[in-house]
């Protein structure tokens, strides 16, 4: 999956959604964690849009338990259509996920290394250490902080542009009310990932978008 542009993946638990979600998305962000079998279908998939597999697990908001989810994740990337994997940042750190990276890479599948904040905003240092560590670990770094006034935004905003500037390629996103803007504002600063539900009614995480809105959101600012 190239990431030097702009990349709208459209979440959803049925990559059968993803002929609705053709007209905007680039992607295709299969919440593996919220499908019942989520390798079969994977192997059922038949669309267009190349595939980022993510496999949340619960203490990183998600619904996989341990039990295996590394080991789906390994499986996902055997298939054509997942170009791109979404890992924990914490299970790089602790050695977990070594294995799934080593595969991804064998198999010219891109990573994402992901970290998120459901209570706050860091500090500024705070981020840019996070996202660098997982820019070192990986091939996007992405961190998904919760925004409570507009101050958290400018310094997610801010961390975003400063990263760019040095080069790395990273994702970033303000969770909740407060932060909803910053999923279409935050590519004008660099940021490579925008993420919307299929169904605006199943969004996957807290001020999220629709994918119609977002998609020209981002087309207008950028």
């Amino acid at each position: 999956m190239d990431f030097d542009s702009v990349i709208l993946a459209a979440s959803t638990a049925d990559p059968d959604d993803a002929s609705a979600a053709c007209d905007h998305a680039d992607a295709l962000e299969f919440r593996m964690d919220l499908a019942p079998e989520p390798l079969a279908a994977l192997e059922a998939y038949d669309g267009e849009l190349p595939i980022l597999a993510t496999n949340r697990a619960k203490w990183e908001g998600g619904e996989a338990t341990d039990d295996g989810r590394l080991e789906v994740l390994v499986e996902a990337t055997r298939f054509d259509a997942v170009e791109a994997i979404d890992v924990e940042l914490a299970s790089l750190r602790d050695g977990e996920a070594g294995n799934v990276v080593a595969q991804a890479r064998e198999r010219d599948v891109a990573v994402v290394a992901s970290a998120h904040d459901f209570e706050g905003t860091p500090s500024t240092l705070e981020m840019s250490e996070t996202l660098t560590d997982a820019c070192d670990r990986a091939d996007v770094g992405k961190l998904a902080v919760t925004a409570h006034d507009r101050k958290d935004c400018l310094a997610v905003l801010s961390v975003t542009h400063k990263l760019t500037d040095d080069g790395r390629t990273v994702a970033t996103m303000a969770m909740g009310d407060a932060g909803s803007h910053t999923r279409a504002v935050a590519p004008a600063y660099g940021s490579k990932i925008g993420y919307a539900p299929v169904d605006p009614a199943k969004a996957t995480a807290p001020g999220q978008y629709d994918l119609e809105t977002l998609a020209r959101l981002v087309e207008d600012l950028t």
